[in-house]
């Protein structure tokens, strides 16, 4: 793993995750690399775009897909803050990204470690490197912040 990228790659994603959470949404980010620059970036916009598939990754994906102009996109890699769910990590497969790290694993929605394990299935197209639990302390503490105080806010 090359550590400029990916602390890069990272340092955008939690750049993204900190705008999600300031417009109120889940504080998630993901960023597509391609030979060292980045060509996508995005946060999650679910609650913005009344869209349940608006999910950071997704959002990412769709972007790179549009400036190269292709549905696939190998060579490229993500770096999300979070586990993809078992929705991103197929859209992760079937873009063909070469390589997938993240930050905090999720033992309630993840698809590629928890839950499904999306990538260790026979029917799956692609499975990306996978690197996982890089600045996962990080990512946690902002997440259990995040949903501590929409909590509070509840009561």
């Amino acid at each position: 793993m090359d550590d400029e990228r990916s602390t890069s790659g990272f340092d955008i994603a939690f750049e993204e995750a900190r705008a999600a959470e300031a417009r109120g949404e889940v504080p998630i980010g993901a960023t597509i690399l391609l030979d060292g620059q980045v060509i996508a970036r995005a946060g999650n916009r679910t609650r913005e775009l009344n869209d349940p598939t608006a999910h950071a990754e997704m959002l990412a994906i769709r972007e790179a897909a549009a400036k190269l102009g292709s549905e696939r996109i190998g060579g490229a890699d993500i770096y999300v803050t979070l586990e993809p769910c078992p929705m991103c990590a197929g859209a992760i497969s079937f873009a063909r990204l070469r390589r997938l790290y993240y930050a905090a694993s999720d033992p309630k929605s993840g698809g590629v470690e928890q839950g499904p394990r999306v990538f260790s299935h026979p029917t799956c197209h692609h499975v990306p490197e996978i690197y996982g639990g890089i600045r996962a302390e990080e990512s946690s503490t902002m997440l259990s912040a995040f949903f501590a105080g929409r909590r509070g806010s509840e009561r």
